[in-house]
């Protein structure tokens, strides 16, 4: 015998308790950077050792990416039920992301030549030390390049070896075709359907257990770089280095700025939002490592599931506009310290050839230098591709930047894709945007682990159903749900 409704006692009124700032992931991240800094400067040694702590946080994170992608985004297509509005989608998403990466570039190529950082360093090729660019040129040497190059990188050679090497772009073909062949059996897919949901559930409660490394790996990093190489922003390249990250930033203020302001929301609230995102980046110069984090507070903040589901993964590869602006200000640095004159008709093919090439940036290791490597091997009679040399002792202050800039346009973009699409809730946004405590992203990997994914699931965990309206909107934000 089954009670009514009516005789079951009244659902507990949500109370959301106010975190304390020690509760809060970016205090620790914060204090995880400091440390590092101070022991990268006290003893650079010891700093320089200590990069396995930031690689040990990148490989945990990098092992539960793949299968969570691969799981939302089938779940997320596959419930669309509509095949055209996940091709039409998946087309919105890919020209958003070029037409971005284009802007990307082009700035790049506009400060370089105003900057000028590299002019009067007169390097000559013939008598440069190029050694350390060796194992890089061979990395790019191996690497296929152009369109027909990114065409074949999108294949795996089997459904495991995406898995496996972690690419995330094939995870993602792989997860669209499949998810397309669920839709086309109907009702007897739901089984696999729910088991993918079950099993995206049990990543993301992975995940929330992997983030309590985020400080460690952050004051690893930050030490590492510090330590191995602190002394060389006060060289001849710090010009090089100053002029980029303020590039990045012009991108992130005047391009994404105006994304923003289309899209109908602050750059600075969003920006605010993301700190805790923000910081664990800047401590391991890897924007994979919060990808999962990035997919919870989107959704939290009125992104349906499958546009997030296509849209984060995609921008992994095809929106990398921090590498971007890398690739095309390296290339032209690297041509003004060798005296090498490059004409305005060779820049704009630099900047095709470099749209295609970075495309598959994010499946290459050591991303940004090794397709810069690779695109400047097809410019070779122009700018010397072994003056790669000359900034791969830089490379990794300006991997924060690109890492920075990178997650920063992919979640703008995911927002801005989804108003084009319809299907973002504006009135949800602004709420999110302007009470960023409301989201607590560990209690909705939590909640999305539980499975409270629904009206119903949360209701009767506890979130009452006659709440009034700021109530309910809070209740709906915590659970990672719109109204």
């Amino acid at each position: 015998m089954t009670n009514s409704p009516a005789a079951s006692p009244p659902a507990p009124k949500l109370v959301k308790p106010k975190k304390r700032i020690y509760q809060h992931l970016y205090f620790w991240v914060l204090i995880g950077i400091s440390i590092g800094i101070g022991i990268g400067l006290a003893a650079p040694g010891v700093g320089a050792d200590m990069k396995w702590m930031a690689d040990l946080f990148i490989k945990l994170v990098k092992v539960v990416i793949a299968p969570t992608i691969f799981a939302t985004v089938v779940v997320g297509i596959a419930g669309m039920g509509n095949l055209a509005k996940a091709g039409g989608l998946a087309l919105k998403t890919v020209l958003y992301f070029n037409i971005t990466t284009v802007f990307a570039l082009a700035i790049g190529l506009v400060v370089i030549n105003i900057w000028q950082p590299g002019s009067g360093l007169g390097y000559d090729i013939a008598s440069f030390d190029t050694s350390a660019a060796d194992a890089t040129i061979e990395s790019a040497g191996a690497t296929e390049s152009g369109f027909s190059g990114f065409l074949l990188s999108l294949v795996p050679t089997s459904f495991a070896s995406a898995f496996v090497d972690g690419q995330l772009l094939q995870v993602l073909l792989l997860a669209i075709l499949f998810a397309i062949a669920l839709s086309m059996l109907g009702s007897r897919a739901e089984g696999m359907v729910r088991g993918l949901d079950t099993f995206a559930k049990a990543m993301f409660g992975v995940i929330k257990l992997v983030m309590w490394v985020a400080p460690l790996g952050a004051m690893g990093g930050m030490a590492f770089t510090i330590g191995q190489h602190g002394s060389s922003i006060l060289g001849s390249l710090a010009s090089f280095m100053i002029s980029f990250w303020v590039t990045c930033l012009l991108f992130i203020t005047l391009v994404l700025g105006v994304v923003c302001r289309m899209t109908g929301f602050s750059l600075i609230k969003y920006v605010r939002f993301i700190k805790d995102e923000l910081l664990i980046v800047l401590g391991t110069s890897s924007s994979e490592t919060v990808l999962p984090r990035m997919m919870t507070k989107l959704e939290a903040a009125g992104t349906p599931k499958h546009v997030v589901g296509m849209t984060i993964p995609t921008g992994y590869s095809f929106n990398l506009d921090g590498t971007a602006i890398y690739m095309s200000m390296g290339a032209l640095f690297i041509a003004q310290a060798f005296g090498v004159d490059v004409s305005i008709w060779t820049q704009i093919g630099l900047l095709v050839f470099m749209l295609i090439s970075s495309n598959g940036a994010a499946g290459v290791s050591g991303a940004g230098l090794v397709t810069l490597a690779a695109s400047l091997a097809a410019f070779d009679s122009v700018i010397p591709v072994a003056g790669i040399a000359l900034i791969v002792g830089i490379d990794r202050f300006m991997s924060e930047g690109r890492a920075l800039t990178n997650l920063t346009g992919n979640g703008i973009g995911t927002l801005a894709i989804a108003r084009w699409t319809g299907d973002l809730d504006r009135e949800r946004l602004k709420y999110v945007l302007d009470n960023p405590n409301s989201v607590d992203v560990d209690e909705l990997m939590k909640q999305e682990a539980q499975g409270l994914n629904t009206a119903q699931d949360r209701d009767a965990a506890g979130v009452p159903a006659q709440a009034d309206d700021s109530e309910r909107a809070d209740a709906d934000v915590t659970a990672g749900r719109g109204k």
